[in-house]
C-alpha cells in the first residue's frame, strides 16, 4: 500500500484592490470594475503568480470576487516549483504581505491626473513584495 503526502498549500487573503483608493500609479479602481471579467471567467481564470513573473505560478486562488471594501482574493500558496516555495516561505515569515492586480483597462475615464478604471479584465494577482496600491495586503489564514 502507498501513501501520497498531499500538500493543502499555505491559506491566503486579503484585498488586492480597494475601491476609490489611487495607487502610486494615479489609478483608481470604481466599484464593479471587475465584475463582467469574473462573471467571463470565473476564478480560475485568474492566475495567482509571483511579481507578475508568468512562467511560474505559485498558487491557485479558490475566491475572488468584488465586496463592499474592494477585490478579495482567497487562495493557496502550493510547494510545486523552487518560485512557489520561495514566495510560500517568505509570506510565512511576514516578508512579504502585498497584493498586485495583472490587467487590461476596457473602460477608463481621466479625472484630473488620476485614471479611473470602470471595467477591467482582470487576468492575474500576484503576491508582491511592494503593492502599487499600498493597501493592498493579504495574511495568512487559518484554515
Amino acid at each position: 500500500m502507498t501513501s501520497a503526502v498531499v500538500d493543502a498549500g499555505l491559506l491566503i487573503e486579503g484585498h488586492a484592490s480597494l475601491w476609490g483608493m489611487a495607487d502610486l500609479n494615479g489609478d483608481v479602481v470604481a466599484r464593479g470594475a471587475f465584475a463582467t471579467s469574473l462573471a467571463k471567467g470565473g476564478v480560475g481564470a485568474v492566475k495567482m503568480l509571483h511579481q507578475h513573473e508568468g512562467r511560474a505560478p505559485v498558487g491557485v486562488w479558490d475566491e475572488v470576487r468584488e465586496d463592499e471594501v474592494g477585490l478579495f482574493v482567497r487562495g493557496r500558496i502550493f510547494d510545486w516549483s523552487p518560485e512557489a516555495r520561495f514566495a510560500r516561505a517568505l509570506s510565512r515569515a511576514g516578508a512579504m504581505d502585498g497584493l498586485s492586480i495583472g490587467f487590461r483597462s476596457v473602460r477608463a475615464r481621466r479625472e484630473g491626473r488620476l485614471r479611473v478604471l470602470v471595467e477591467v479584465d482582470l487576468w492575474e494577482v500576484s503576491l508582491v513584495t511592494f503593492p502599487m496600491l499600498p493597501g493592498a495586503r493579504f495574511r495568512c489564514a487559518a484554515g
